[in-house]
């Protein structure tokens, strides 16, 4: 297992895997303007894609960390991993390319993301929005950073003050509550990435995110935000499952009691 008993040896880890990522993201932009794409779909869904720089990067992100930790357990978002059946000791999250569909059809919006867990609990996360050059990583214990700039602790606004991020499929299904948050806020947006939402969060040009999210999806985003002071929580109030989808609202304090009013009405 890799040392985490102090501040300093977890800094010294988000230096570390910020310097991977960063390096990462130059390479998958350089691959993709170099090579092109190889382009698969995943289960059938024309929708589900999967690109050979999703597979190629996350075997460098596996290969670098088994590096540090022979014994590491991983929870990826593409196959060829073996997937950590429980939360309990170190447990590392990978999506390689989040929001491959905007990556493949508009080379923008996209993600690279990781998050370090130890006994269920997020230690570190890093979202690199590959585009922009902009790397968002750090935890609890480190302050939260855009780069080097750390950033502020968010205001607790309300729903009404706010803009929020939410999944265009299940706004267009009408699952409760996507379309009543989307009406009561001041303006909703919908992204086609959970990386980049998170961003928008960390940024402070939205307040609040509601999706389904998978495991990959969730872990770096969850350590960012509970780190500034945002409720992660699923839409009954409880604590996400790690090694599960779920519904998770990500919002201001404020926002996140009148979401759960409103599931509850």
């Amino acid at each position: 297992m890799i040392d985490l008993s102090s501040q300093e040896k977890i800094k010294e880890i988000d230096d570390l895997v910020s310097g991977w990522i960063k390096t990462l993201a130059v390479q998958t932009k350089e691959q993709r303007a170099k090579h092109g794409l190889k382009v698969s779909n995943k289960d059938g869904d024309h929708r589900n894609l999967v690109t050979n720089i999703d597979r190629a990067n996350q075997k460098v992100l596996i290969d670098k960390i088994l590096a540090l930790d022979p014994d590491a357990h991983f929870v990826c978002e593409e196959a060829g991993e073996a997937r950590a059946q429980s939360m309990d000791g170190q447990v590392w999250f990978i999506d390689p390319i989040d929001g491959t569909l905007n990556f493949v059809l508009e080379n923008r919006d996209y993600a690279i993301m990781m998050a370090l867990y130890e006994d269920g609990e997020p230690v570190l996360g890093w979202i690199c929005d590959v585009p922009a050059a902009r790397l968002f990583h750090g935890g609890q214990k480190t302050g939260i950073y855009e780069n080097e700039r750390a950033l502020e602790p968010l205001t607790d606004k309300t729903l009404t003050d706010s803009v929020v991020i939410v999944s265009g499929r299940r706004l267009v299904v009408g699952e409760k509550p996507y379309g009543e948050l989307a009406q009561r806020a001041c303006a909703f947006r919908v992204l086609g990435s959970a990386g980049i939402s998170f961003t928008r969060l960390f940024a402070g040009s939205a307040q609040a995110y509601l999706s389904k999210l998978s495991p990959w999806d969730l872990a770096a985003g969850r350590a960012l935000a509970e780190g500034m002071g945002y409720q992660v929580k699923n839409l009954d109030g409880t604590s996400p499952n790690m090694l599960l989808s779920n519904s998770v609202l990500i919002a201001t304090s404020s926002i996140h009691r009148e979401v759960v009013k409103m599931v509850k009405d």
